[in-house]
């Protein structure tokens, strides 16, 4: 392995570390990198790694990139990777590219302590893949002194960055394969661009809001295939909130995806599984939610079609499963819901429950707590509140399973011929005939 340190100390004008295949010059604050990543290279990042507009940086199967958890100038601003380029992450299943933070400081304790900025894709960035990555601690606060407030992509003093952040309405995002889990804020926050998010693990994603995926007015996007456990609020948050002339309406497919405790931890009552607002036009079929504190909500749904307020009434959601094992949760609102149970939030009278929606879903009650027989996850042993992730896990279905049967045949991907990115054309999944991520073995 190939030890790479990026420390001010030990560098200075004429002493830039020698990265293979790339090219690198050092700031006080930043390290602008393009090239590539050669296989097994260790990076230690101390200061904002920056893809220069026009240029790009690929990262071979292996790579890990630390990041210094001490932040950057005076202010200690989180480190952030910013991809004003194009940036192509392209590990394996046995060689993941790691972003992560020293091994010391990979503890339950800092699950959600934001230890750094994630990765921010700008304007300017045209492409970016993320394919067999863990990205993992991110979430710190932005304040001053820090890129994205400085760029204006975030606010300083009231935002904190998620894992990964998109903004450009004509880039092309591809992110699969992928483990996104720990962070303070949101694990995916596209704000521009067509995207594919597909065969993801996402858990602990959001402190005390967030979601595991949050869209806004500006995506095109498929997310299939993808298993979040614990997201603070909702699995999914497809909303077109900031649509205009220029930033057009907000269009999500998500299909197949196996969401697990979704809306326990949230700080007050909102979401607690799918979230569809603003006027976003969204498919949402065949996902198989899984001790949720709620249904798929659809706020405004009164008000149809009015652009970043209503429900899209073209819209479907519809043919999902909800399931329901019998832990009580440990935080309750009697002031608001009452809801300790999941299949009591399923049933509960949500003013943002749209009867138009979900009329062919399989909903659990107290009498049919409905199990999908997994493989390997006992829907009544894990706790509604835990965030920590098994990898023992196994989220495939037996073939007895009642998520087997009478799901959705009907959903046209948003780029089923591929979006093609660095000469390259990833697919979005096929909707597959059962609810949630996996059918059998």
């Amino acid at each position: 392995m190939i030890g790479v340190a990026m420390s001010l100390a030990s560098c200075s004008d004429n002493d830039v570390p020698e990265v293979p295949s790339s090219q690198t010059e050092i700031t006080e604050t930043e390290m602008k990198v393009s090239g590539t990543w050669k296989s097994g290279t260790e990076i230690s990042l101390e200061r904002h790694l920056v893809i220069p507009e026009g240029k790009s940086l690929t990262i071979e199967p292996g790579v890990k990139v630390i990041v210094s958890t001490a932040g950057v100038g005076v202010n200690h601003a989180p480190v952030e990777i910013i991809v004003k380029g194009n940036l192509y992450v392209l590990g394996t299943e046995l060689q993941p590219v790691l972003f992560t933070v020293e091994e010391s400081k990979r503890t339950t304790a800092n699950t959600f302590a934001g230890l750094w900025g994630g990765i921010v894709a700008t304007e300017s960035c045209q492409e970016m893949v993320i394919d067999h990555a863990v990205i993992e601690y991110t979430g710190g606060q932005v304040i001053e002194g820090s890129p994205s407030a400085t760029a204006g992509i975030y606010t300083a003093g009231d935002d904190a960055y998620p894992q990964i952040t998109t903004t450009n309405i004509n880039g092309k995002y591809v992110i699969t394969n992928s483990t996104i889990r720990n962070g303070w804020s949101d694990g995916i926050y596209l704000m521009g661009g067509s995207a594919i998010i597909a065969g993801n693990i996402f858990a602990a994603n959001g402190y005390s809001g967030a979601e595991a995926v949050n869209i806004k007015a500006g995506v095109k996007v498929d997310i299939a295939g993808n298993v979040m456990f614990s997201p603070n609020t909702n699995g999914l948050k497809l909303s077109s909130s900031g649509q205009s002339e220029t930033r057009g309406q907000a269009v999500a497919n998500a299909y197949n995806n196996t969401i697990v405790n979704a809306g326990w931890r949230r700080d007050g009552e909102k979401g607690g599984c799918i979230y569809v607002e603003k006027n976003c036009l969204a498919n949402v079929v065949n996902n198989l939610m899984v001790n949720c504190k709620f249904r798929t909500m659809t706020p405004n749904y009164k008000n149809p079609n009015a652009s970043d307020a209503g429900f899209d009434d073209k819209s479907v959601i519809d043919y999902n499963m909800y399931v329901s094992g019998t832990q009580k949760s440990a935080i309750v609102y009697p002031e608001a819901s009452n809801v300790a149970y999941a299949y009591e939030g399923y049933n509960y009278k949500h003013k943002s429950y749209n009867p138009a929606i979900d009329t062919h879903s399989v909903i659990a009650t107290a009498d049919n707590l409905v199990n999908p027989k997994f493989d390997n996850f006992d829907i009544n042993a894990v706790g509604l509140t835990d965030y920590v992730y098994n990898s023992g896990w196994d989220f495939h279905l037996t073939a007895d399973s009642p998520a087997l049967s009478g799901a959705s045949s009907t959903l046209t991907p948003c780029f089923v011929g591929g979006l093609v990115i660095n000469g390259q054309s990833y697919q979005s999944p096929a909707l597959k005939p059962h609810f949630g991520a996996f059918g059998t073995k």
